[in-house]
């Protein structure tokens, strides 16, 4: 029912708003705004846990995070990362590892990289798992991709990125999220696949949009072994709640501002 509740909204052409979420007392609060979609992200291991990348979040990890964000909302759709390693190397693991996500109260998982994970998201969802493909800067690839930086800059960049979003559209994917590709190449592929896209730093043409809670927040300050002083927000970040004064109205602020298409603007695209 969550799902279909989600298709009719993009059939009527309206904006989804997605935000990360960890823990239930964030959950319902995000519920009672209206929030779309929660994300339970592997972005855990940074805002949470203080570490420099996503690459030492565990199964157990995402399994218990998203048990509690499940708690919170009962009725909003929770999307939840399959940590590095544990999707990557064997199908049938990547199977009993998604429905350990499911059972946890998810009702779709994310998987990073197109390619050979297209057959992958295919294998899932033949046997009944919701995946979301999540392509451009690819957060388990860091250290592969040298660092935070913009994919698809190059035009033979931009067409792989192109022709994953199509192959995992083709194989029956939910979402497609963009993160840090230019808003050209974002609109180009929302424009030419079936599955809705869901942008971070990805323009303002996408199906959807998704922020990190507490840089929405403007709380992070980086790892906790830098200096906050150290640290520089990505350019797609939008502190909303020093605009409004409460969590509440942080929340909500980003959510009509995502549904009326004002967020993200120019400065927060590339």
């Amino acid at each position: 029912m969550l799902l279909s509740d989600i298709s009719q909204k993009i059939q009527r052409g309206d904006k989804l708003a997605m935000l990360t979420c960890y823990d239930a007392t964030f959950a319902k609060l995000m519920e009672s705004e209206g929030v779309d979609i929660l994300l339970v992200g592997d972005s855990l291991g940074m805002v949470l846990h203080g570490q420099t990348d996503t690459l030492q979040v565990t199964l157990q990890d995402m399994c218990y995070h998203t048990r509690t964000v499940a708690a919170g909302a009962r009725q909003t759709v929770i999307m939840a990362d399959m940590p590095y390693g544990t999707y990557e190397h064997d199908q049938e693991l990547a199977l009993q590892h998604a429905q350990q996500l499911i059972n946890s109260g998810a009702h779709i998982v994310k998987i990073e990289g197109g390619g050979a994970m297209v057959n992958t998201a295919k294998y899932l969802i033949d046997r009944g798992i919701s995946v979301c493909a999540h392509l451009g800067f690819t957060p388990q690839s860091v250290n592969q991709l040298g660092g935070y930086k913009i994919q698809g800059k190059t035009e033979s960049a931009a067409n792989i990125i192109m022709q994953d979003a199509q192959a995992m559209s083709d194989a029956g994917v939910s979402f497609v999220l963009l993160e840090m590709v230019p808003a050209q190449l974002a609109r180009t592929i929302t424009q030419s696949i079936n599955a809705p896209t869901i942008g971070i730093g990805a323009g303002a043409d996408c199906s959807g949009q998704v922020l990190v809670l507490q840089d929405l927040l403007g709380i992070y300050s980086g790892p906790a072994n830098k200096p906050a002083d150290a640290f520089k927000a990505p350019r797609f970040v939008r502190n909303f709640l020093s605009e409004t004064g409460s969590v509440q109205s942080a929340v909500r602020a980003y959510i009509h501002a995502v549904k009326a298409g004002t967020f993200p603007a120019p400065q927060h695209s590339y």
